[in-house]
């Protein structure tokens, strides 16, 4: 049975992004029953998936960690980390889990039971969930997962549920290290696995995977505290100089969604319509009213990432005002006279591209106010087969630009202005997802392995 209250320390939105001390141990001087953060997403693109590198440097990770886990395990209370090094594939997961075993070792820490949990699921399996009709494309941009293109993923992962966690303290782990996991999970789970709704837990996991981010001013940068009770539960910043309100709580409901009150998670569908979000008056907001159903289907979101290519760029400055006028003409005339250079590679081979800031550098041609500033900041990439094309393409593109006798030009000095010398930054490889799919399985546990240690 539930006791009157449960409370959830979240540091920050993402482990690794760092937090006020103070705010951290504000938030254990409250009592907390958890610490639980999230370190993963797919807002950066699948790079870190496909290259196996994490979101943050080992040197953050580890200074968040350790704090964490010192006085986590001072507390006596678990510690659960979601979306392991980022991704949340095996070499995501592994390099936590020996930042941890780290912190453990140079503190001295004895007696703790660690878990992790994998979400790696391998080829072959989507595959047969694929012929069976069982794996079905997320949106409508999602390229056909041919078997070419399944073969050529470097890794697979899985967004876990709730259960495998909830499993892991059952088993009194003291720290849990997830792989690939649905944000709000982690949070989710460690209530549930106290008794408490499952509606409440979910979306209090929603809010507190971004820590201080619906507080005001909004950061990923600080602690939040989230107390659950038998029908509400309660956000609070534990930074004096952020405050939550009834509007930006009700407002993070619609962060990172394609419907203002419904989200999907693995096996579930979360229902905030009928959510009431009230100030108590010291800065923190109560929210009753989360519904949550569970649906006719377990489906779990695949992520895989694929190399497609090699990338070299060049950072470039543009004050002219001839040559502002013209931007994109100059720019497709630079494009024409390095494909006649290149006539013997083919023009599938590589890609040129210009991304002009300060005309149309973040909406495209979506831009509804076309008024160039009095100069431009140009990035130019080129994206090609191998690295040494790219290189040489790029090389080319720069070298035609800089002196192109564009009509009117006044000056033969050189029509850009380079911040950094190389100029030419040659990238590496470049990644696209592959699988970005629903997948049908039996239940939470079926794709999901936990491994158990005593350090």
């Amino acid at each position: 049975m539930a006791k009157d209250e449960f409370k959830i320390l979240a540091p920050c939105g993402m482990l690794g992004y760092g937090f006020p001390k103070s705010s951290f141990m504000n938030g254990m001087a409250c009592g907390p029953d958890a610490i639980v953060v999230d370190a993963g997403s797919t807002d950066a693109g699948p790079h870190k998936l496909g290259a196996g590198t994490a979101i943050v440097s080992k040197q953050a990770c580890k200074k968040d960690l350790e704090i964490i886990i010192t006085e986590g395990v001072k507390a006596g209370i678990p510690i659960i980390i979601g979306s392991a090094g980022g991704s949340g594939a095996e070499i995501h997961v592994e390099w936590t889990r020996s930042i941890v075993l780290e912190i453990l070792e140079e503190h001295g820490i004895r007696g703790i039971k660690v878990a992790t949990i994998w979400a790696d699921i391998p080829r072959e399996v989507v595959s047969a969930k694929q012929e069976a009709g069982k794996c079905e494309p997320l949106g409508l941009t999602v390229a056909p997962l041919t078997p070419e293109r399944l073969a050529a993923t470097d890794r697979i992962v899985a967004q876990m549920g709730h259960e495998p966690i909830v499993a892991a303290l059952e088993e009194a782990a003291d720290i849990i290290i997830c792989g690939r996991a649905y944000d709000p999970s982690p949070f989710a789970a460690v209530a549930m696995h106290h008794g408490y709704d499952t509606a409440l837990a979910y979306h209090l996991g929603k809010i507190l995977e971004c820590a201080a981010l619906s507080a005001e001013p909004g950061t990923t940068k600080d602690c939040m505290l989230g107390t659950l009770k038998a029908d509400s539960f309660i956000v609070q910043p534990l930074n004096e100089s952020r405050k939550c309100t009834a509007v930006s709580v009700a407002a993070h409901t619609f962060y990172e969604k394609d419907h203002p009150y419904i989200l999907h998670g693995p096996g579930l569908v979360l229902n905030l319509e009928h959510c009431v979000f009230t100030e108590l008056g010291d800065g923190s907001v109560e929210v009753r009213g989360s519904q949550i159903a569970e649906t006719p289907v377990y489906k779990i979101k695949l992520e895989g990432a694929m190399k497609v290519a090699y990338r070299t760029f060049v950072v470039a400055g543009v004050r002219d005002p001839l040559l502002i006028a013209k931007i994109e003409e100059v720019e497709e005339l630079v494009k024409q006279q390095v494909r006649e250079y290149y006539s013997e590679v083919s023009p599938d081979d590589y890609k040129i591209h210009f991304i002009n800031y300060g005309l149309d550098g973040v909406l495209g041609e979506l831009e509804p106010q076309r008024k160039p500033a009095h100069e431009l900041g140009i990035v130019f990439e080129v994206v090609a087969k191998t690295q040494e094309l790219a290189n040489a393409v790029c090389s080319s593109v720069r070298s035609t630009f800089l002196h192109y006798g564009y009509e009117g030009r006044k000056a033969t000095a050189g029509n850009l202005a380079f911040p950094f010398a190389p100029s030419d930054v040659p990238f590496g490889a470049v990644y696209e997802f592959s699988v970005y799919h629903l997948m049908e399985v039996l239940d939470g546990f079926e794709m999901f392995r936990t491994d158990y240690e005593e350090v």
